[in-house]
């Protein structure tokens, strides 16, 4: 089996950058939606701060805003510790190679998502699969 050719340091280089302003951008997001959703009350969140009575039309809604923020908080998540992954395939030299064929994963690709562990063709069939 031929040697796999490597990045060179200047493209990792590039490549970490990317992943490491993706993170920083995950991170803020993710404190925004804290910040907004989580350290609130239902009232609060609402803006009622009457003692009248809350309604349980509105605390359905917020329920639901609530249930909306935690799930894009957990996808946001998910794709932080993608980023983590990445990383750690460049420093243990297996960044820029399909993780299923171990083919060289296309500049184009990793630009567009550095953080992707898979080749278009190994990405297509694992969503077809279902995975």
């Amino acid at each position: 089996m031929p040697k796999k050719k490597k990045l060179n340091k200047k493209e990792l280089k590039s490549y970490r950058d990317l992943l490491i302003k993706k993170k920083i951008n995950l991170l803020e997001g993710i404190n925004h939606l804290t910040n907004e959703t989580l350290k609130k009350t239902q009232r609060e969140a609402s803006g009622d701060l009457s003692g009248y009575a809350y309604h349980m039309a509105d605390m359905a809604s917020d329920v639901y805003e609530t249930d909306l923020l935690l799930q894009l908080a957990s996808g946001e998540r998910k794709l932080f510790m993608k980023i983590d992954e990445a990383l750690r395939r460049m420093e243990d030299g297996e960044y820029g190679f399909c993780m299923s064929c171990k083919k060289k994963i296309g500049k184009t690709r990793l630009k567009a998502i550095p953080h992707t562990p898979y080749c278009r063709g190994c990405q297509e069939k694992e969503e077809k699969s279902g995975r």
